[in-house]
């Protein structure tokens, strides 16, 4: 009889430690700072797809530690650790050091914390505010926002469309007294013909042509004298000269960007240039309107000071003609206005070729066009993150149910073992003691 007392509380025994095995597993690892172990779920506003991703967060059990890349948006612009802010917390990393990163407290930083039944979410906002280019009123990158978050138990999705902009293309063609047909055109990516859209990103590179048609005249050369950009069609301020001093490209100069004269000509009648896009700083008007002063001259004469196109290389330093002499690019850095007179030297020819400001010009061969408007887009061109990190965290939980999953199915095939092995006993010894009775 006390052996099947014992065989009972035995099996009750076991009972309790499978339930308390199988309860086990399913809640451990729930705690606030397991979970906080997972990267953050971060959320870009407005994100342009394709951009890589630039910005990671990493929660812990105090604070959240955000990473910057220099490159924030995507687009080869390297950002100021000046301008990022987090709630009114700068960048904490040291000075000279890249990536940037931001340490901030959970709650602190403008963090906010919400609670959704058993889940804990805090709420960060990582900010950029672009400021001008030093002395310019020229921005090159659009202000940005990204939500960050420390969550539990929870995970977030984020998904957007792109932008499909529609416009036909802008054509500004002048002809000046029935002599010369000048014209400046937004170009497509490949040059192959006019821009399908009007509508560019901070980052992409503009592509105009100016071209002038000669027919029935003697072969010409066409020069980009000067550009102007306004944010509207009359002369309004602010006003940035990107192309100025008789040709030479300042933006290039002043910003270190892309911008430049495609060398060489694909015709002397023709110039193709490109700019960088930007957007006026302080302006809520995304539009830019572009007006350039071109002028020809005979294509047999020289190019000098006045008439010329030279790009600048920020990686040497040093102005470089479109036409190869760029000796005529020496007065880029000063002013173009008046070149140095002509002097003769003892081993200097006895004539010299004439320059193209010697030549007369008819009136005519020179005219001032517009083209535009021009928009930039107020959408940054930042990576979808949060939709990958989202399929990342999807992904490790469907892992983690899975591990779960197959641990179950462990403990329960051995107790199942446990559970027979010890009726078999029970049955063996309650047959035994009938015998002995």
């Amino acid at each position: 009889m006390w052996c099947k007392d014992k065989g009972q509380i035995a099996v009750v025994l076991l009972f309790f430690f499978l339930c308390d095995a199988f309860a086990q597993p399913r809640f451990k690892g729930r705690k606030v700072i397991a979970k906080s172990q997972k990267p953050a779920v971060l959320q870009y506003v407005e994100p342009r797809v394709g951009a890589p991703q630039t910005v990671t967060a990493q929660c812990t059990d105090s604070e959240v530690i955000v990473t910057i890349s220099p490159d924030l948006l995507g687009i080869q612009k390297p950002v100021q650790p000046s301008d990022l802010s987090m709630g009114g917390c700068g960048v904490t990393s040291p000075a000279g050091v890249q990536p940037f990163v931001i340490e901030a407290p959970l709650q602190g930083c403008g963090s906010t914390v919400e609670m959704l039944g058993a889940v804990i979410v805090y709420t960060f906002t990582l900010d950029y505010n672009p400021s001008p280019v030093d002395g310019l009123p020229i921005v090159r990158t659009n202000p940005a926002v990204v939500q960050i978050e420390c969550q539990y138990n929870r995970l977030h999705n984020v998904s957007s469309n792109a932008l499909n902009p529609t416009w036909v293309p802008y054509t500004s063609t002048i002809s000046a007294e029935d002599i010369l047909g000048f014209s400046l055109v937004i170009m497509s990516s490949d040059w192959s013909g006019p821009s399908p859209s009007n509508t560019f990103f901070l980052g992409d590179l503009i592509n105009l042509q100016a071209s002038v048609d000669s027919t029935n005249h003697e072969p010409l050369r066409v020069f980009v004298d000067s550009c102007v950009a306004t944010p509207g069609s009359n002369a309004s301020a602010p006003a940035y000269t990107f192309i100025g001093n008789n040709g030479c490209f300042l933006d290039s100069q002043l910003t270190g960007s892309n911008s430049q004269f495609v060398s060489p000509r694909v015709a002397q009648s023709v110039m193709q240039f490109q700019l960088d896009a930007f957007r006026f700083y302080g302006l809520t008007t995304s539009s830019i309107f572009i007006t350039c002063h071109l002028k020809v001259t005979l294509a047999s004469a020289n190019v000098d000071p006045l008439n010329k196109d030279c790009s600048y290389n920020s990686a040497l330093s040093q102005w470089s003609s479109v036409d190869g002499d760029n000796a005529v690019c020496s007065c880029c850095d000063t002013s173009c206005a008046n070149p140095p007179p002509f002097r003769r030297g003892s081993g200097a020819p006895k004539h010299r070729p004439r320059r193209a400001s010697e030549v007369s010009a008819p009136a005519g061969w020179k005219e001032t066009i517009s083209v535009g408007p021009l928009f930039l887009e107020q959408v940054s061109p930042l990576s979808s993150v949060s939709q990958s990190l989202s399929s990342q965290q999807d992904k490790g939980s469907a892992g983690s149910q899975f591990h779960y999953s197959i641990l179950g199915a462990v403990v329960g095939v051995l107790a199942v073992s446990c559970v027979a092995v010890l009726f078999f006993a029970y049955r063996k010894a309650k047959g035994i003691a009938n015998t002995k009775q």
